[in-house]
């Protein structure tokens, strides 16, 4: 081993300090290069298994929000990194997955990208000063609630009456039949609930309430949503179930109004359920037809990088991403990032603003449309 010691220079009369400020100079010029610290934003969403459309459509939406941003200069000179994680739809793999995103020192997480995965992890999250802002959670068991959690969709009591009303007075529904995913029961039954409320107001019945799970054969299903002879149906399910268990209806009613809500409004319904899905009328939370010019940029810029559409999941996480990247470039010193967001109050969103109230609520419309050759065609 060589070590380096100090001697005298005769020719100086001193100490040879010269090899250590190089070694200083050096040092310094490395720290002067080094990149500064990321500003960590965590997603976290159902990116494997049934609902995977929900959730790959949620977390492209995010990166290209942090993308974008990055492009500008990032959040006051620091790059942003994006971690995502999949909850794979299981409420202890979710609890994990948020948990390693806490480690990894995260800002904000955005997601989950359903009410059954934020009624899990709100929780843990309301014991950090780490927000979460889902793009998609509606259920109304998370509303009016001080806590961490924040939302860029409306809470269902807010917009269903919606779809109530259109199935009553225009398609002039009386009699329907409601099947319900129970594995995401804390979205279904508060859609439903408040479906119903609004359906009975107007005149019209519920004749039937059917739930189900993983292990429920779609045919079963079909027969007994169909057994009250109701003039319509409507699925509060994914897009992949709600797809297949309407193919299952039309084998054996061709004429029964069909119907979803919003969780099943992705282009994989369409895929998955062919000629089948014709004529069936979804609420969505994009409206497919807008033309504001934030919304087009938006539109061209997931095509090109992804190569498919954004649906409403792509459009909310980029709302919801951009959202917490305005809040953290504002944020001011000793503010924590909710006291930002609140402080703040009102953000720009792709095709409207988003208004946070003081619970982290906010409101946002809801659209109807009907498939038609094989797309989402908006109704007046």
């Amino acid at each position: 081993m060589q070590t380096q010691t100090l001697t005298r220079c005769p020719a100086q009369g001193g100490s040879c300090w010269r090899p250590l400020l190089l070694i200083a100079a050096s040092l310094l010029g490395t720290l002067s290069c080094a990149p500064p610290e990321p500003v960590r934003v965590g997603f976290i969403g159902g990116l494997s298994g049934r609902v995977a459309d929900l959730g790959i459509g949620g977390r492209n939406g995010a990166i290209l929000a942090v993308e974008q941003r990055n492009r500008s200069g990032g959040i006051n000179g620091r790059p942003i990194e994006l971690i995502a994680e999949d909850d794979q739809q299981d409420t202890e793999i979710a609890k994990q997955a948020v948990a390693r995103l806490l480690a990894r020192q995260v800002e904000v997480i955005i997601g989950p990208m359903t009410s059954a995965m934020a009624i899990a992890v709100v929780p843990q999250i309301n014991a950090t000063t780490v927000p979460l802002i889902s793009p998609t959670v509606t259920t109304n068991a998370l509303t009016g609630i001080d806590d961490q959690f924040f939302r860029v969709v409306a809470p269902t009591a807010r917009h269903v009456f919606k779809s109530a009303e259109y199935h009553y007075r225009q398609l002039g529904l009386r009699r329907v039949v409601l099947v319900c995913d129970l594995r995401n029961k804390a979205y279904t039954e508060s859609w439903a609930g408040d479906f119903r409320q609004a359906f009975v107001a107007l005149g019209g019945k519920v004749v039937g309430e059917i739930g189900f799970a993983e292990d429920d054969a779609l045919s079963t299903l079909a027969a007994r949503a169909l057994a009250s002879g109701p003039d319509g149906v409507l699925i509060i399910a994914n897009s992949v179930d709600t797809g297949l268990l309407v193919q299952q209806i039309r084998l054996r009613d061709r004429k029964v109004q069909l119907a979803t809500a919003e969780w099943a409004a992705t282009e994989r319904l369409i895929e998955l359920g062919g000629q089948a899905v014709e004529g069936v009328v979804v609420a969505q939370y994009v409206d497919r037809q807008n033309d504001r010019p934030a919304y087009l940029a938006f539109l061209e810029a997931y095509r090109e990088r992804f190569a498919h559409e954004p649906g409403f999941a792509g459009l909310t996480a980029f709302d919801a991403t951009n959202v917490a990247l305005d809040a953290l470039a504002s944020m001011q010193k000793q503010q924590t990032l909710k006291q930002a967001l609140l402080a703040r109050g009102e953000f720009v969103g792709a095709q409207s603003l988003i208004r946070f109230d003081t619970n982290g609520d906010t409101e946002r419309d809801t659209f109807l449309s009907r498939i038609h050759d094989g797309e989402f065609r908006s109704l007046p």
